[in-house]
């Protein structure tokens, strides 16, 4: 059971608290003293790594993906004169056995943190990065192809026009989920808000504003950002705050945007669901596994590749800083050969012959 009330802490009060609980543990026996150092040297690395001022229950798995990423590109200290990879700082760069094991600390850390009430929920549950077999941690490819992502928002639409959610399906009016199920992954296709935005989004935060429907995130750090909806994602929108969230309120949450057929607010958890469901639709040739993160990621890596102005993609996004946006970027298949067809000098130029 998650704990009633979380404490807003500091990742530096909390890695303090938690060093202290394990030289504690040291001291009685219940844990090597080697093994204690190991885990508390682990945590502080955490600690400056991720910001000792952030709140720490404001840590998400994105931002946990970047500690180890960081973390592996980090000069091991212990090993200059060893003939390992060499980092910026000038020293070799952490072995793949270190890697493991500091992500092995970070994710005990978080297991005590949800029990000590420090975070809602372990942000280790939406961490991306895995160990490769061979050179330390990498960042998935997490970004959907165009005929992947064609096919996921095709099966979301086909959700919403059909009468029983295809395939036969049958449930109570009050059950009913498709146009809720196909809004969710229409808006994290579209919009790209991390998923802890889509949860706790209300009904109040959609506005229309010269004839344009949009969503007023409320993002982290306490920033907000307007952001425009494509008109089928606002079509859909409308449909399902005139049809479907009615079917699902119970009168618990009179605010929330997004229930569940019990009437409470949809939770993080429940999201995946919610996609992995919609993926069931899509041909297989089509269908890839993805994360709400990843069409996140999705969404920021097409509106790049389509040229669209960075700022404009970092302020959807919800970033402060554009050298953020370098993490979403992925390379997709026959990008460069569509660039170069319309070049910004020369204009288009497939088909032109030689003089």
């Amino acid at each position: 059971m998650r704990p009633a009330d979380v404490q807003r802490v500091s990742v530096a009060e909390c890695v303090d608290r938690y060093a202290e609980m394990v030289r504690a543990k040291a001291s009685t026996g219940a844990l090597a003293p080697a093994s204690a150092e190991v885990y508390v040297r682990d945590v502080v690395t955490f600690g400056a790594l991720a910001g000792e001022d952030r709140v720490l229950d404001d840590l998400t798995g994105e931002d946990v993906d970047e500690v180890l990423l960081r973390f592996a590109r980090k000069p091991d200290e212990r090993r200059r004169r060893g003939a390992r990879p060499v980092g910026a700082g000038g020293g070799p760069l952490q072995s793949a056995a270190s890697q493991a094991r500091f992500r092995r600390s970070v994710s005990a850390f978080f297991r005590h943190a949800v029990v000590a009430g420090w975070v809602q929920l372990n942000p280790m549950q939406a961490v991306t990065v895995r160990p490769k077999q061979r050179g330390g941690l990498r960042a998935e490819r997490r970004a959907l192809t165009v005929e992947q992502a064609e096919g996921l928002l095709g099966a979301a639409r086909g959700l919403v026009d059909a009468p029983d959610g295809g395939a036969g399906v049958r449930r109570r009016a009050d059950q009913r989920t498709e146009l809720r199920d196909g809004l969710i992954v229409l808006l994290l296709a579209a919009v790209g808000p991390r998923v802890s935005e889509l949860t706790a989004a209300n009904v109040e935060d959609f506005f229309v504003n010269g004839g344009t429907r949009y969503w007023r995130i409320f993002g982290k750090g306490g920033r907000t950002r307007d952001v425009p909806l494509p008109r089928p994602v606002a079509e859909v929108l409308d449909a399902y705050l005139a049809e479907g969230r009615g079917l699902l309120d119970r009168g618990r949450e009179a605010k929330a945007l997004l229930l569940s057929w019990r009437g409470r607010r949809l939770a993080r958890g429940d999201v995946q669901g919610v996609i992995d469901r919609v993926l069931e639709r899509v041909d297989a040739g089509r269908r890839r596994s993805v994360t709400p993160h990843g069409l996140r990621h999705t969404t920021a890596t097409h509106l790049l590749a389509a040229a669209t102005d960075m700022d404009a993609v970092r302020r959807v996004l919800g970033h402060a800083d554009l050298s953020t946006l370098g993490r979403y970027r992925d390379e997709l298949p026959g990008e460069l050969e569509a660039a170069m067809r319309v070049h910004p000098l020369l204009g288009p130029v497939e088909g032109r012959r030689g003089g």
